[in-house]
């Protein structure tokens, strides 16, 4: 999920990490095993002068399968599980409007099933799960080719 959103103009940084579960500074074996409680999120700093958090969002539910309430691809398990966690009553709203909005557009036959929460201690991922598209250019491309990610894209987003 950090690569989608790398390369706009007005992203200041994306960090790749863990919130939402009841393990405190989580690693990624803890999330992986699935019982920390954590997602695997990304934690998004923008400049919405540039970059609004509307076209955050638009980007965001074009990465995913937001129908999919147990995991993403061949990611399986709750740690792989979609949700946009918020700051702001202000980013609350407009992040349910965003989810209605996408509901109403008829793009998905099953319900849209990604939570909004509040945000929570953002715990920051091992360095080594920091840009890995770029540390681990190969084996990015061949997980990304298997995982139906993109043929999913081309499906609900062309």
């Amino acid at each position: 999920m950090v690569k989608p959103f790398k390369e706009w103009d007005g992203i200041i940084d994306v960090v790749s990490g863990y919130m939402g579960g009841h393990v405190e500074n989580p690693t990624y074996e803890d999330v992986k095993k699935g019982d920390s409680g954590h997602l695997e999120v990304v934690e998004i700093t923008f400049d919405p002068a540039v970059f609004t958090y509307e076209k955050l969002l638009d980007i965001f539910w074009q990465q995913i399968d937001p129908t999919d309430a147990d995991g993403q691809f061949q990611d399986r398990g709750h740690s792989y599980s979609t949700a946009i966690f918020y700051y702001s009553d202000e980013h609350r709203k407009v992040a349910e409007q965003s989810k209605e909005n996408l509901a109403a557009s008829g793009k998905f036959d099953k319900p849209i099933v990604t939570p909004i929460r509040p945000a929570e201690t953002f715990y920051r991922a091992e360095e080594y799960h920091q840009d890995y598209y770029i540390k681990e250019k190969e084996h990015y491309a061949e997980d990304r080719a298997r995982s139906g990610r993109d043929e999913f894209i081309q499906q609900y987003w062309s």
